[in-house]
């Protein structure tokens, strides 16, 4: 299957899924975007909070299950596609991630306005968002900047089908600052040249910057403001 190639595992637990949904405080004035519509465990519970709800998901049969059963829903729209082409406007998003795809998601999701993320990821790249010094990576220095970002629970291995070999974490996003792709492009530049002191980095982008240091010796604010000179 599709997604499973993808590392996605289906989330079986209705109480944690119950969670998901109750964390996200999703009002009826609120539009949510998921991405990963997977075997729907999300959707009634989402319809139930939410003026709107739109789900998206990559692989076509699960798709076509959903639009069988959720086909009278009347606040709901399923698309089949890659949820992060997509343009809708949102002001909460809920999201399974498959884990291949959590970088790229919190890479989309920083460059958007919304009001609140609730996601989960594979418990390593949770700590990742968290990490400093040598073990920064550029993924952590743009969701910190864009979002405040709060660990809600662990979610074991036991809770999905088919059953993943780590466990996930459930994060809640609060948006900070809508980021521009030329920022996380530049982010992202930085780090291909980690090994570097920064005043080499600056010459590979063309620009002078006087610092003998090294990325991991600097904050991700600072990682950030050097960003911002070599846009």
């Amino acid at each position: 299957m599709k997604r499973q190639r993808l590392g996605q595992h289906f989330l079986k637990s209705d109480n944690i899924a119950k969670f998901i949904v109750d964390s996200a405080q999703i009002t009826k004035k609120d539009t949510v975007l998921e991405v990963g519509t997977g075997k729907g465990i999300l959707v009634p519970l989402l319809c139930r909070k939410a003026k709107f709800v739109v789900s998206v998901e990559s692989d076509e049969q699960l798709y076509s299950e959903a639009i069988l059963r959720f086909s009278h829903t009347g606040n709901l729209e399923l698309m089949f596609g890659d949820g992060f082409e997509t343009e809708t406007n949102f002001s909460v998003f809920v999201s399974n991630l498959p884990y291949s795809q959590s970088r790229r998601a919190l890479e989309w999701l920083a460059q958007k306005k919304f009001r609140l993320a609730v996601i989960m990821v594979q418990k390593e790249f949770a700590e990742k968002l968290g990490s400093q010094g040598r073990q920064m990576r550029a993924i952590s220095v743009i969701a910190n900047h864009a979002f405040e970002i709060e660990k809600l629970m662990s979610v074991g291995k036991g809770n999905f089908e088919p059953q993943p070999k780590v466990d996930s974490v459930v994060l809640r996003l609060g948006h900070k600052r809508q980021v521009s792709p030329e920022l996380v492009s530049a982010v992202n530049g930085l780090f291909a040249y980690r090994r570097k002191t920064i005043g080499n980095i600056g010459k590979k982008f063309g620009k002078k910057i006087q610092s003998d240091k090294r990325l991991e010796e600097i904050s991700g604010d600072e990682i950030i403001e050097i960003a911002k000179q070599v846009l």
